[in-house]
């Protein structure tokens, strides 16, 4: 059986509906808890970095940071299957030399996203159209050698690929909507911090638009592997 070994931040930022997609190709999941297990020398079929309310820069508070880091320079030098999200998106920017940095704002909601031509042609093919989830503050430059996919009025910067062994995507299109309160609870200070942001709207939002984007993700994810 193929593995897949997520490195997860915190709990409830999980794979999502992406766990699904895996088993039904045929993948056995693991997770490892960052900051916790040890990541060197893990070499799976696929690696998935998931989310965190951290930035890619900051191993100087969390040190563990420097072995997902070095993690994902081997991986992508040696073109090994790899996504990023979110936080694992910015660090695999930065695994492969660009410049992860704040953002001009927060940008945490639903929207769609604007393919480029690229990703027109690309596994995001399956979200044209379809409002996605967004939940961060920082942003990355572009990876020499990256294929740009996607972006947003606030962000230009949402999804890259290196070869096709490689996805980076910033934004949250795994989300389930039965699993959105533990991300209303988890993230309840950031959410209040935020002028206009409001707990009953991305409560309802995500129970209106999860699941169909949901179903979408799944055909991307799907569409991926099987390029590789």
């Amino acid at each position: 059986m193929k593995t897949a070994l997520a490195i997860r931040h915190v709990h409830f930022e999980d794979l999502g509906i992406f766990e699904d997609g895996l088993k039904e190709a045929g993948y056995g999941i693991r997770y490892m808890e960052a900051g916790i297990d040890p990541v060197a020398g893990e070499k799976p079929d696929l690696l998935i970095v998931l989310g965190a309310p951290i930035g890619a820069y900051e191993e100087d508070k969390y040190p563990f940071l420097k072995d997902t880091l070095n993690l994902l320079e081997q991986r992508l030098a040696a073109q090994s299957p790899t996504l990023g999200i979110c936080l694992g998106a910015q660090l695999m920017a930065r695994a492969a030399g660009a410049k992860v940095y704040p953002g001009p704002a927060k940008e945490i909601g639903w929207s769609k996203l604007t393919l480029s031509a690229a990703g027109e042609k690309s596994p995001l093919q399956h979200l044209n159209g379809i409002p996605v989830l967004h939940w961060h503050g920082d942003t990355f430059d572009l990876p020499n050698e990256a294929v740009h996919l996607a972006s947003t009025p606030l962000t230009r910067n949402q999804a890259f690929s290196l070869g096709k062994h490689a996805l980076a995507l910033q934004f949250h299109p795994e989300v389930k909507a039965e699993k959105i309160e533990h991300w209303l609870i988890g993230h309840a200070c950031e959410i209040a911090s935020q002028p206009g942001l409001s707990v009953t709207a991305l409560r309802e939002e995500t129970k209106r638009l999860a699941h169909a984007t949901c179903a979408e993700a799944k055909k991307l994810l799907a569409d991926w592997l099987s390029r590789m």
